[in-house]
């Protein structure tokens, strides 16, 4: 029962009219059926309109995974209002920059992180989770929005070292939640484990508000614990989970995994550009097939699947093209490269970023005629089966989250202990990717590799520093001075070698 009414809450009060008592969301014991969720929707928009939330006003949140998310998110769709969730794993500095770059009428912060989130927003009036939950109830606000509306602002790093914020739209939401519905063949009776964090579209986006908006049910975790995930699947019995690789190698790796009761999985879903098969052997070894979804912040993001049917056969392939986009790979030029030939990702479809927020320049350069420009290097056969390849965008991929080297690398331009340096990524068992430096030593410092990781303490986030510092006399440049990064993952394998 899909919802073609004017934003995405009206899904949920379809659901509501029709199986009210259905369980909705489970989280620490507390259970809200749809009914429920429906009014506390309407309430939590009621509560948005009495601080003068209006159409086009932004609305932060900050904290761990919590329903007050996702009810935020369709609370700020029935007022027309934006959703703005913060990475709770940020610093203060870099939690501020973003609040003043976004310019949100309100924040709304977990009570752990209460403190952080006051000095992060300077003059932005900060709200606790008990002042939106127990504030009267108020009555119902006129729906103001449209499916057009832009209804979620979602940062990445740049390229550049800054933030940028990916505007989606609540049509692009619910195309996305159409893809991950046929991804997954959904029912209202399917049940979801929900870990990953909901400050990502991934964890927000793949398969929560898709099975709310299916009339699913979802057992949402506050983080990840893999003895939890695997007692909750014996105790609530989920039809579905999503990974990343980290994830799924901490499930694998657990004491309990071996003896877990994994009968009532349909499956599960990976998210990432690449999927070891190490990481996901393990759950087929156990008859559970892991499938995988491709895509990216701007793409809402769910732009390839490889469904579980056909994961076991495709073993290195991300899928094929989700039901609503399209997939080019093209050349430098933007011409449609042959079958099996490798060039860049782009993506197109209803779920596609409206614009980067106030951002111009970083919109044209990665759109074109409605295609996305994903910055991942890959060949798709003739059958339509994609495959990733390389990275052309220097991000690297650690565990799900998205770490830019151009931050690293500005603040290693601060060092006076070197004299040139880079950041890349590396393949990881673990991790899937980890940033690594790479140094010329300045002319009098020893090598001195626990000096340089240092350097990141208390600059930017923990999940972002280096792992490690590879030593070399010379950065391979080009004519024009430009560090051959492939060059230079070629010296960190010689070195891996060597050692």
């Amino acid at each position: 029962m899909w919802s073609n009414g004017s934003d995405l809450a009206s899904w949920v009060d379809k659901w509501a009219d029709h199986q009210p008592d259905a369980l909705a969301i489970e989280f620490e014991g507390d259970k809200t059926n749809y009914r429920q969720l429906s009014r506390r929707i309407a309430s939590i928009a009621g509560w948005l309109h009495l601080h003068e939330v209006k159409t086009g006003d932004r609305v932060a949140w900050l904290g761990p995974n919590h329903p007050l998310a996702i009810e935020l998110l369709l609370a700020c769709s029935r007022l027309g209002a934006i959703f703005l969730p913060l990475n709770s794993r940020l610093l203060i500095a870099e939690h501020h920059w973003i609040l003043q770059d976004a310019g949100p009428r309100l924040l709304i912060a977990h009570k752990d992180f209460h403190e952080h989130a006051t000095e992060a927003a300077d003059e932005i009036p900060v709200f606790g989770l008990d002042e939106v939950y127990q504030s009267e109830p108020t009555e119902l606000t006129p729906r103001v929005s449209q499916l057009d509306d832009p209804v979620l602002l979602a940062y990445t790093s740049g390229t550049t070292g800054t933030p940028k914020g990916a505007l989606l739209s609540q049509s692009a939401l619910a195309a996305n939640a159409i893809n991950g519905a046929h991804a997954h063949d959904l029912t209202s009776s399917d049940r979801f484990l929900t870990f990953l964090p909901l400050f990502h579209v991934g964890g927000l986006n793949i398969q929560t508000l898709p099975a709310l908006m299916g009339g699913a049910s979802v057992l949402l975790h506050s983080s990840f614990d893999p003895g939890q995930w695997l007692e909750d699947v014996e105790r609530w019995q989920p039809t579905w989970s999503l990974f990343v690789p980290a994830t799924l190698n901490a499930v694998t790796n657990h004491p309990a995994f071996a003896g877990a009761d994994l009968s009532s999985l349909k499956g599960l879903m990976a998210g990432s550009s690449t999927i070891p098969e190490a990481a996901t052997r393990p759950f087929f070894e156990r008859g559970v097939s892991v499938g995988q979804v491709y895509g990216a912040t701007e793409t809402s993001p769910t732009a390839v699947v490889l469904r579980i049917d056909q994961a076991a056969q495709r073993h290195g392939s991300c899928g094929k093209a989700a039901t609503l986009c399209d997939v080019r790979i093209v050349d430098d030029a933007g011409v449609d490269v042959a079958a099996g030939e490798s060039g860049e990702l782009w993506v197109r479809g209803p779920n596609v970023l409206m614009s980067y927020w106030r951002n111009p320049g970083a919109t044209s350069e990665s759109m074109t005629d409605g295609w996305f420009h994903t910055g991942d290097i890959g060949h798709m056969d003739s059958e339509g089966w994609i495959y990733i390849d390389d990275r052309k965008k220097d991000v690297v991929i650690s565990g799900g989250e998205n770490i830019y080297p151009a931050e690293l690398e500005n603040v290693l331009a601060e060092c006076a202990l070197l004299s040139e340096s880079t950041v890349v990524g590396v393949t990881d068992s673990h991790w899937g990717e980890i940033p690594v430096v790479v140094a010329v030593a300045a002319e009098g410092f020893e090598q001195n590799s626990e000096a340089i990781l240092q350097l990141f303490d208390g600059q930017i986030a923990g999940f972002k520093h280096p792992k490690r510092v590879i030593w070399t006399d010379q950065l391979p440049r080009n004519v024009m001075g430009k560090v051959l990064k492939h060059e230079v993952r070629d010296l960190i394998t010689k070195s891996e070698t060597a050692t």
